[in-house]
């Protein structure tokens, strides 16, 4: 097993996510373009009766999203955090906070996590984020430390085996979960980090007591390219392509129980994609890269406005589908074509 790295080498490489992020170039399909809904032009309401609110881990929120899981540790993290945050309470939706790792063995960097309760306040939903490795000492130190109401248990194999200073060994992680899942009180969200989630492996996650999982499928940020620009021993520009579509992996995982709660994310970009996915089965959508890119290249205010028109798009397909709210939502029809059927 490989040395633990230093806080410092690992505040660096945070660093380094973020610019390569930007950098980044390679598209994957998240194959949504291949699921059509009909356009109803006949649907009796009114949008001001588009109802979206939804439960999320007992609580009431305004939209079935999720800010999720992007950064931490270091300053120019807090301030993405507080902004980002900011956007998470402006429209009343959950937000996920990146890996706290680093905050485990670096005390200095625990306000950039810290600051994301401070700003939503009691009432807001945060969740904690760590490596499905953790242990339960540090599981339960990073959710204290941001009065989490859930944690995000993050599953990155084809990241680690990209990256110089990544683990190369992965036996014993479900048990871990497993361990994790009696244990603690709290909700526990198992999320791959886009490389999308199987059929069989939710089913052996269902197995050991998950009720939630965020399938994070192919489309979005591809950490697999991020880690190889970081890289200079070994060129992996031929399986950038390497994963799940989210589209295909919410029809796979939506097939295993209905008290399992999916949250579908993998390069959703638009209120298509998130009226598409709640269609398909998901409880709540999860964004990430489309608003950091509209936040560090744009600033607050293009940010808000990027998130402000998604939603109220959202509210648009609802009634042009004829569905008043999220329940109804998920009853309408939907047909799959192209690749995506050939796929499913």
């Amino acid at each position: 097993m490989k040395e633990r790295e230093t806080f410092i080498e690992r505040r660096d490489r945070k660093k380094e996510h973020i610019n390569f992020f930007l950098k980044s170039s390679y598209n994957n399909d998240n194959y949504f373009e291949d699921i059509y809904l009909e356009h109803k032009a006949l649907p009796e309401l009114n949008i001001d009766e588009i109802d979206t609110k939804c439960i999320f881990l007992g609580k009431y929120v305004d939209y079935p999203i999720i800010i999720n899981a992007i950064t931490g540790g270091t300053e120019f993290s807090r301030e993405i955090n507080k902004k980002l945050s900011k956007l998470a309470k402006e429209f009343n939706i959950p937000i996920a906070v990146g890996s706290q790792t680093i905050s485990l063995y670096d005390e200095k960097s625990r306000d950039s996590f810290k600051i994301v309760r401070d700003v939503l306040g009691e009432e807001g939903i945060v969740l904690a984020n760590l490596n499905a490795r953790a242990s339960l000492d540090e599981v339960e130190t990073a959710i204290k430390m941001i009065d989490a109401n859930g944690i995000q248990l993050h599953l990155n194999p084809a990241q680690e085996l990209t990256m110089v200073e990544g683990d190369r060994t992965f036996k014993g992680i479900r048990d871990n979960i497993k361990r994790i899942i009696t244990n603690i009180d709290k909700p526990v969200i198992v999320k791959e980090v886009g490389f999308g989630i199987s059929s069989d492996v939710a089913k052996e996650l269902y197995n050991i007591g998950v009720r939630h999982i965020d399938i994070s499928g192919t489309g979005g940020t591809n950490f697999i390219e991020i880690e190889d620009l970081r890289n200079d021993e070994i060129d992996f520009d031929d399986i950038y392509n390497w994963g799940i579509p989210t589209a295909l992996s919410l029809l796979q995982c939506r097939e295993i129980k209905d008290d399992l709660n999916i949250i579908a994310s993998g390069g959703i970009k638009n209120s298509q994609e998130i009226v598409k996915s709640l269609v398909l089965g998901a409880t709540m959508v999860g964004i990430s890269g489309e608003i950091l890119r509209h936040l560090l290249e744009d600033g607050y205010e293009v940010a808000y406005k990027y998130l402000k028109g998604t939603l109220y798009k959202t509210k648009m397909l609802m009634l042009l589908l004829g569905k008043k709210n999220i329940q109804e939502l998920k009853t309408a029809p939907f047909k799959i074509k192209g690749k995506l059927k050939e796929l499913s």
